[in-house]
């Protein structure tokens, strides 16, 4: 069975889409087919034009699934070409009217389920363009048979009461379709301010309000991460505790609002020197780690001695006046194999330790 209907509606999931919808409108007009034969059965009708409306009905959407089928539209906006599926449809339906004598009122209902195949998916513009179309259609039908064939003519009232019927039919339809349309438009705004939401979320979640640099969070995910890739490919991987220098001093002389612009200006300072693939992050405090993948010892004691040099010829300018210079201490270590992310932070802050007790603004490697 799963083979079978893979030949009959293929792999392709856009085109299986677009062909079982149009199977679904083969199956409809098989039901439409069979509908009009009973009407000639029941003698209500004349049976040739029934036949030949049947051939070209069954004819056009048997067609229109062989081409869909073919791939040749699935690069198409629409590879069931909806729209124009649709229209062949209503003006199938309006000569359908006009060949089925005394049992023509059965064509409004029909014409309620050609509109709804389009309602859930055609724009505005396009159920518009079918609306007119349905009107014209059904206008010369009901113009052909009151003045063309007056024998096979309902009397006027109820000519003007299918009329009726079927303008009620396009205009609620579409009417219908509108708001679909407007109630898709809503959807996709709350999806994006729903994924804005998510995404700020995220970033409240991962980093930290004041500097703006990933949090302890984020940081010690990212560890233990690059840990299990330096075991695994064997590339180096250094880890440095950075620590602003009396930064208590600096809050009791100057304020907190002051601390929090010296962390900031640091947060900055630090940022320009490191290099992309490198993550700093506020551990929590005055405190800051650098994690530098695929880096040596050498080359990553140049980086640190950089942002030292950098920290302590920046002095952080406040808003009211005056000025503050900083200086920073580092403890750094590189990852061992088998290491825990744990066991390489306890490590740099031993070596933290170091720096702040052989005077501070300087780098120890543990």
């Amino acid at each position: 069975m799963t083979r079978l209907l893979n030949a009959l509606l293929t792999t392709d999931p856009r085109l299986r889409r677009s062909l079982i919808t149009t199977g679904f409108a083969c199956l409809f007009m098989a039901f439409c087919v069979l509908a009009m034969q009973l009407v000639v059965v029941a003698g209500l009708t004349q049976p040739q034009p029934v036949h030949w409306w049947s051939i070209a009905s069954v004819g056009y959407v048997l067609l229109s699934f062989m081409l869909i089928r073919s791939g040749l539209t699935r690069h198409w906006r629409d590879p069931a070409f909806t729209t124009v599926q649709i229209g062949c449809a209503l003006v199938s339906n309006a000569v359908a009217y006009a060949i089925a004598g005394e049992a023509r009122g059965i064509e409004p209902p029909v014409l309620a389920v050609v509109m709804m195949f389009g309602v859930f998916g055609l724009t505005a513009a396009q159920m518009k363009k079918l609306l007119a179309l349905g009107l014209v259609a059904f206008a010369i039908a009901g113009a052909v048979v009151q003045w063309g064939r007056p024998d096979d003519a309902p009397p006027p009232a109820l000519a003007a009461l299918y009329m009726l019927m079927v303008a009620l039919v396009l205009v609620f339809s579409t009417m219908l379709a509108l708001r679909m349309e407007a109630l898709r438009t809503q959807l996709k705004t709350q999806r994006r301010e729903l994924a804005l939401a998510v995404e700020q979320v995220r970033a409240l979640a991962t980093r930290d309000e004041l500097t703006g640099l990933p949090n302890r969070r984020y940081l010690a995910e990212a560890m233990r991460l690059r840990c299990l890739n330096a075991q695994r490919t064997g590339h180096p991987l250094l880890l440095a505790q950075l620590d602003l220098d009396w930064f208590k001093v600096i809050n009791d002389t100057y304020g907190h609002a002051a601390g929090d612009t010296a962390l900031q200006a640091f947060a900055q300072t630090v940022t320009a020197q490191v290099r992309g693939p490198d993550i700093l992050a506020r551990w929590g405090g005055e405190e800051f780690i650098l994690l530098m993948s695929e880096t040596g010892v050498a080359e990553g004691d140049l980086v640190l001695e950089r942002v030292r040099s950098a920290v302590a010829n920046t002095p952080v300018v406040l808003p009211e006046g005056g000025r503050i210079d900083l200086t920073v201490s580092m403890g750094a270590t590189q990852w061992r194999p088998g290491e825990t992310a744990e066991a390489l932070l306890q490590r740099a802050d031993a070596a933290l330790y170091e720096a702040k007790r052989q005077g501070r603004n300087r780098v120890v490697w543990a």
